[in-house]
């Protein structure tokens, strides 16, 4: 599939290319979840982020949580339907000691019988790649935001490319690999088709689409009008025929959705939900996701 391909299945009637992409859907749904083990005070200029220590945003900051508050919060997940629970700190990478005790979180994440350990804690050496696999973290997620072509307008402190080769070595030491973007930041719908050739070439397993939810005092407060909705399903549409081997995730951002386009869209082009809130905004409680899958006829997958 190529980018001119991708453009003009992008501009079709939206029903035919909704129709396009449903052919490549399973009846399955796949919840995951997380918990915000570490927040703010984060060295890099993201201009969507909350985070970010480069502006003054209302948000809490706080060292890195315990491993007790992590196994619980996974267990609460786990009893909601979640298959898959990740660990989330902020920061461009983890310091050696916060790292060693996300090792200690990873192992006992995987005691737990019915969930797969996530992280998401940066960009990464080697090394620490590798130590993630000895300590059998079955899933990496690390996003590309954006098209390679618009990153420099997203961030300044480290490049896309920096990104694209931690995606790399999560690749070569076997784990699986979770790599989204965040929609509505400005980017043009050609930027659009290149994401969905960008993560085509990466093969992730899980691509988690977010919409920009603006964050006040942030450069990006004011960018509620960079995407509609009929755009954010084009979109995912595109993603999804580009990708059809990988599970598009539901994650931040998509209560900008209606609730009949999130059930368009899992109906046709997403097969994935991140259920329960997010790091810094508000997503859906898990029973009302339950109700979803069940009104849509899905099957939620579980382990045994």
């Amino acid at each position: 599939m190529n980018k001119e391909e991708l453009l003009r299945l992008y501009n079709l009637n939206l029903k035919e290319l909704l129709a396009e992409s449903e052919k490549y859907m399973t009846n399955k749904i796949e919840f995951c979840s997380l918990v915000n083990a570490r927040n703010g005070k984060c060295s890099q200029d993201c201009k969507y982020c909350a985070q970010s220590s480069h502006y003054r945003t209302d948000i809490t900051d706080y060292p890195l949580i315990s491993k007790e508050e992590v196994i619980k919060t996974a267990n609460e997940a786990k009893s909601n339907g979640v298959i898959r629970f990740a660990v989330v700190t902020s920061g461009k990478s983890p310091d050696e000691e916060n790292f060693d005790k996300i090792l200690e979180y990873i192992d006992a994440l995987n005691e737990i019988k019915g969930i797969k350990s996530c992280a998401s804690i940066g960009i990464l050496t080697e090394e620490q790649v590798k130590k993630l696999k000895e300590h059998g973290l079955k899933r990496f997620h690390h996003n590309i935001n954006t098209a390679e072509s618009y990153y420099k307008d997203i961030c300044t402190t480290h490049t896309w490319q920096e990104r694209i080769n931690t995606c790399k070595l999560v690749k070569k030491y076997g784990m699986e690999l979770c790599c989204g973007v965040i929609l509505g930041m400005g980017e043009s719908v050609e930027q659009r088709v290149e994401m969905a050739l960008e993560l085509a070439e990466i093969e992730p397993e899980s691509i988690p689409i977010n919409i920009l939810m603006p964050i006040k005092k942030t450069p990006f407060e004011n960018y509620y009008d960079k995407i509609d909705e009929e755009n954010v399903l084009r979109t995912l549409a595109i993603f999804k025929i580009a990708n059809p081997k990988s599970v598009l995730r539901f994650c931040g951002g998509r209560m900008r959705l209606s609730e009949t386009n999130q059930e368009l869209a899992l109906k046709t082009c997403v097969e994935g939900i991140m259920t329960g809130n997010y790091l810094t905004t508000t997503g859906k409680k898990p029973e009302e996701d339950l109700l979803t899958v069940k009104r849509l006829g899905k099957e939620l997958i579980k382990l045994i």
